[in-house]
């Protein structure tokens, strides 16, 4: 099944999609979403409503070519370590190896990271039997810099889990930062050569206002709540992500991929979904933004629909705020 691709439009319909990370792999456009489920059950703020069970991939030969569905690679009933719900996933290409990577639920219910394995950008992948050490929480994102250093960027608040491991263990009752406190930031490990194992500890990236001061938890026009994405521009690295329940896609610069990194501004404004979730990329010289929302199914937050439009910058490095329509 194909859609012919347009800017702002729904790029596949006949299936629901969302949290559409794109890559450039063998001079073709791959996008790697999760797949929202065609159910009717109430929403909550824990994301029960997304209830995801395997991926798909899609594939563009240009951007204005017909978006491609390349079949299912990966359902949950091949990862013996999965108990439920396999959201937000990326994908990372290395030494002739395709590697997807998938935030699930495992059997005690707590969000883990998992990566799966194919000689083709478009599958079908073959799971790791377990997650990767050290992993907690959802929305993995993987970045390979110019020198093949490669980090894995997690972490999203609230059913994500994020909040649950501030002490380095998993507290089911804990809860995020409030009032002036920093604002818990995404996480993120430098991976081994093979891309499977990470190479450093786990740490937490710093998100700074202009003054160079950490932005705080009750700033939730600012602050961190999930779906980390790094790019890099004219040498910088831009750290963007969803703002949450405020519905913002923001943007954050730093020098080197572990930050700090300083808040510069919006890059998407509120779409019809309550969530917000993106990738950045760039294909035969231009910049474009892969998002999602929901004008698919008139609204309803767990049957979305994957779109993308344009990315410009301005002449400073910083990024035009896109208005949907």
């Amino acid at each position: 099944m194909s859609n012919n691709s347009k800017p702002n439009t729904p790029l596949v319909t006949h299936i629901y999609t969302a949290d559409p990370s794109a890559h450039v792999f063998e001079n073709k456009l791959y996008i790697y979403p999760s797949h929202d489920l065609d159910h009717n059950e109430p929403d909550n703020d824990l994301g029960d409503q997304y209830k995801m069970e395997d991926y798909h991939v899609f594939s563009m030969d240009d951007i204005d070519a017909p978006c491609v569905d390349c079949g299912e690679a990966l359902h949950m009933k091949d990862v013996p370590w999965v108990s439920k719900q396999m959201w937000a996933p990326d994908a990372a290409h290395k030494n002739g190896v395709y590697y997807l990577y998938f935030p699930a639920k495992d059997k005690d219910d707590i969000f883990r990271i998992g990566v799966a394995t194919s000689d083709t950008p478009a599958g079908p992948f073959k799971a790791q039997p377990s997650y990767i050490p050290g992993t907690y929480s959802i929305d993995p994102a993987v970045f390979i810099d110019d020198d093949g250093k490669a980090y894995m960027y997690f972490g999203g608040l609230w059913g994500g889990q994020l909040q649950k491991w501030q002490t380095g263990t998993f507290d089911p009752n804990a809860v995020e930062p409030s009032g002036k406190n920093p604002a818990l930031g995404p996480i993120v490990a430098e991976l081994n050569d093979d891309l499977l194992t990470f190479k450093s500890e786990t740490r937490e990236l710093k998100i700074l206002d202009e003054d160079g001061n950490p932005i705080t938890a009750e700033d939730t026009d600012r602050r961190y709540f999930e779906g980390p994405w790094m790019h890099k521009y004219n040498g910088d690295y831009y750290l963007s992500y969803s703002t949450g329940d405020t519905h913002y896609l923001v943007y954050a610069v730093g020098k080197t991929p572990m930050g700090p990194f300083t808040y510069k501004g919006r890059i998407l404004e509120p779409v019809n979904s309550w969530t917000t979730h993106h990738s950045i990329v760039e294909f035969n010289g231009k910049w474009y933004l892969f998002y999602h929302d929901s004008s698919l199914s008139g609204g309803v937050n767990h049957k979305r629909c994957m779109k993308y439009t344009e990315l410009v910058y301005n002449t400073d490095g910083t990024i035009k705020t896109i208005t949907p329509p």
